[in-house]
This record gives C-alpha cells, structure tokens and sequence, in this order.
C-alpha cells in the first residue's frame, strides 16, 4: 500500500503518493551443514523428551510411520476391500514426532490403520 499524500484543501479525497521504495526482500540462506545440525539438535531433543515420559507409560507402539507410548492399547485385525489390516486405538499416548511441539505429543486417543507391521511391546512400568 502507498502511503498517503494529504490533500491541499479541506473534504477532498486523499490522492496516494508514490512514497519510499519497498526495501528489497532478503532471502535466508541456510547450509546443509546447518540444517543438518538442526535435525540433530530435534531429534536429541526429542530423544531425552522421550526418555523422560517413559516411566509414565505402559505400552511401546511402533508402526511403519510413527513410534507411540500409550497407557491403553487396543489391536484389532480389520478387513478393507480383501486386504486385512491392523486397527490400533490407543489412549492416552504421547507421539514421537519433532515436528509437533511439546504439549501436542501428549494426545487422549489415537486410530492408526495400516496395512505393515506393528510392534506392541509392554514397558514394565504399569500406571
């Protein structure tokens, strides 16, 4: 938007001006040494956020896309279009995922379909 020129005389409509020139935009370059750092920098982050809640949970899921602890973990084998697959509800669960921030990993209730493998193990530490 042009900034406003005021107008000479009283009631008549502001004409705009042609103003200061837009400050060229500046584009962050990032190295892939940086980046890389960063990823490592989450995923350790994310590892001692891990390591942390554990105690707190008594199941240990792993699916083909995600990595669950969950206090409540129900398996169903479902069948879709003659295929069978795996029906996983899990409650109250946290979710290893950097790129959701702290408080969101901690969900009431997941539905995970898939048609791979699932690993279900139990942690030892009931609650």
């Amino acid at each position: 938007m042009y900034p406003v020129r005021r107008a000479c005389t009283r009631g008549a409509r502001p004409v705009p001006g042609p103003g200061p020139a837009p400050a060229p935009s500046r584009v962050a370059t990032v190295s892939s040494e940086d980046l890389e750092r960063y990823e490592t920098e989450m995923e350790l982050a994310l590892y001692k956020e891990y390591r942390d809640v554990l105690p707190l949970f008594s199941h240990v899921v792993e699916t083909e896309r995600r990595f669950y602890l969950a206090n409540h973990v129900e398996l169903r084998r479902v069948d879709h279009d003659g295929r069978s697959a795996i029906e996983l509800e899990l409650r109250d669960a946290w979710v290893w995922d950097i790129y959701r921030p702290g408080p969101s990993r901690f969900v009431a209730t997941v539905r995970v379909v898939t048609f791979k493998d699932v690993n279900v193990e139990e942690t030892g530490s009931e609650r």
